[in-house]
């Protein structure tokens, strides 16, 4: 189990650096994605080109893990993203993994929030205004539920 990293809210969001992790065996796709984050919003980014590389590092504490479904099927004793979003959650349930693919089957997504993902995202040309939808709508989430506790806690 990790330990916890906890998010301080201020008036203007949050303190510090969402931490990011980027899996995906396209490395021409996985630098664009990092690109964009980067220049989009106030992430600390770590890359991996398997899930093995990204198991050995969740020590490192992400927060969000955005994670491929298909590794190259050419590599056959690859980890594939549902077998290492298992082993995610087995390691820490509260991390939060949106699986992305070129896959745009129903059945697919429906396997993957089955596996506890979050979210699912089809690879296209607005994958990453989705994902940054869909960070940002979680930690907003967050906030509002800290604010919530915090409330009742005072009544």
């Amino acid at each position: 189990m990790r330990p916890s990293r906890k998010h301080e809210f201020t008036n203007t969001g949050m303190k510090n650096k969402i931490k990011l992790f980027l899996v995906d065996d396209d490395v021409v796709f996985l630098r664009l994605l990092e690109i964009q984050f980067l220049d989009h919003g106030d992430f600390e980014i770590e890359t991996y080109n398997s899930g093995e590389l990204c198991l050995e590092n969740l020590s490192h504490n992400p927060d969000v893990i955005i994670l491929d479904y298909l590794f190259d099927h050419f590599r056959q004793m690859m980890m594939n993203g549902i077998e290492t979003l298992d082993k995610i959650k087995a390691y820490d349930p509260e991390i939060t993994v949106i699986m992305l693919s070129e896959q745009d089957k129903i059945e697919v997504a429906v396997e993957c929030m089955h596996h506890a993902a979050y979210d699912y995202v089809v690879k296209s040309e607005t994958a990453f205004i989705r994902l940054q939808k869909i960070i940002t709508d979680l930690f907003e989430t967050k906030k509002l539920q800290k604010q919530l506790t915090w409330y009742m806690d005072r009544m």
